[in-house]
């Protein structure tokens, strides 16, 4: 079969792939429905592993499992001369109690699919299904290699432990999803370059002797020297760094104390230190270290921090997104297209692509005139007409690595 001849019978709206997923909607819908109401938490997903290695299996595949949760596994393609292509899935879910009451919400106390990884994986094993029926067609050149990834929610992240065990050797391209709640189902918001920020823990321990309230002047007073740290510390680095770079440090969990009369002789701060540039990243863990300390000085007390380097930003290739935009051109058409702003979000898929060119699509969640909904929040809700689309898009951009480079992409 011609590339040509692909073109005609495999894309498009009428084309197997279209017509495969689509008799797969409601198949797909409830493995997304299943995912939702057994979410397992980093390291963890051992039921989820156990569920997408089946549904892998069921189509006749040859599933790896990794040597804790995960798995990866090939879609053998007609021409073993060219390096397969990768298509990623993240497995995990958040420590967050549901708040919907949606009749398939998570059935584990404190644990919920908020970050939409749910999607990712139905969308992942939509893209499956019809690459297997191009597959057994004759009319899939390159092998798919698909990797379902745990941990990407946790430091370290699950991205580092695939690329460590061999996942990413050899490939040619990896491409991957993230569900957007910001944007209309039915639209893929993409952008080249950078399209996610660095993201790191930060963890500042801090000591000091402690006393009564009553006499601050013979104390460190540590309480107060915590309070201008959480202020001066992030005001600082956005004096001494690029203000183009994005840096932003921002706090989640301050921990000092126990009486209302007694000031501590320890605290803990913990945030995040993000970054939207790759090279004020690589800048910030010195500065950070060096502007903390001469706060802590000024008010006479000891500080050690912790700063674990997490993600870099996500950088997508320009070309990946052209195959990306191709790929959802011919499916849907252009006007489905949106263009992507960057996030201070992190995402653990820039990892693959520190490795091997690729790129991160955005796919649109929210029903059309319907409420904006935010990640990472008991709340969250998607449209599920957008796993399709997703796998959809994740299958056609497959076959779109070969016809691009027919075309001179």
């Amino acid at each position: 079969m011609t590339l040509t001849s692909i073109d005609q019978d495999v894309l498009g709206e009428h084309g197997l792939i279209r017509r495969v997923i689509g008799a797969r909607t409601d198949q797909l819908r409830e493995i997304r429905r299943h995912l939702h109401r057994h979410p397992e938490l980093s390291h963890a997903e051992h039921a989820t592993t156990d569920f997408v290695v089946a549904q892998l299996e069921a189509l006749g595949l040859h599933p790896v499992r990794m040597p804790r949760t995960g798995a990866y596994c090939d879609i053998p393609g007609t021409d073993p001369a060219l390096a397969p292509v990768g298509l990623r899935a993240d497995m995990d879910a958040l420590g967050i109690p549901e708040l919907t009451d949606l009749p398939f919400r998570s059935g584990v106390e404190g644990v919920s699919h908020a970050c939409g990884h749910d999607v990712h994986m139905s969308a992942v094993l939509g893209a499956a299904m019809a690459l297997v029926a191009v597959a057994d067609a004759g009319a899939l050149p390159r092998t798919v290699r698909l990797i379902f990834q745990p941990s990407e929610e946790r430091h370290p992240c699950g991205a580092l432990e695939m690329i460590s065990e061999g996942v990413v050797d050899g490939l040619d391209s990896i491409f991957a999803l993230h569900c957007d709640p910001g944007v209309d189902v039915g639209h893929v918001g993409l952008k080249p370059g950078p399209i996610t920020s660095a993201t790191d823990p930060v963890r500042i321990e801090l000591a000091g002797a402690g006393g009564h309230t009553s006499r601050p002047h013979l104390t460190q007073d540590l309480v107060y020297a915590m309070g201008q740290i959480i202020t001066q510390l992030p005001a600082a680095l956005t004096r001494r760094m690029d203000p183009r770079s994005g840096v932003n440090l921002t706090w989640g969990s301050v921990h000092a104390g126990s009486a209302f009369n007694a000031i501590p002789s320890a605290g803990i701060l913990e945030g995040t230190l993000r970054c939207l540039d790759h090279d004020a990243w690589d800048q910030a863990e010195a500065l950070l270290e060096e502007t903390l300390a001469d706060i802590a000085h000024a008010w006479g007390v000891e500080a050690a921090v912790q700063h674990d380097r997490g993600v870099p930003p996500v950088s997508n290739d320009p070309v990946s997104v052209r195959l990306l935009e191709d790929a959802v051109t011919s499916a849907y058409g252009r006007e489905q297209v949106d263009s992507a702003r960057q996030s201070l979000g992190g995402e653990d898929f820039a990892w693959y692509l520190e490795q091997v060119p690729g790129a991160l699509a955005r796919l649109g969640t929210r029903t059309p005139g319907g409420r904006t909904y935010d990640l990472h929040m008991g709340d969250f809700m998607v449209d599920e007409r957008a796993i399709a689309i997703g796998a959809t898009l994740l299958a056609t951009v497959c076959l779109h690595r070969d016809l691009g480079a027919e075309r001179g992409v």
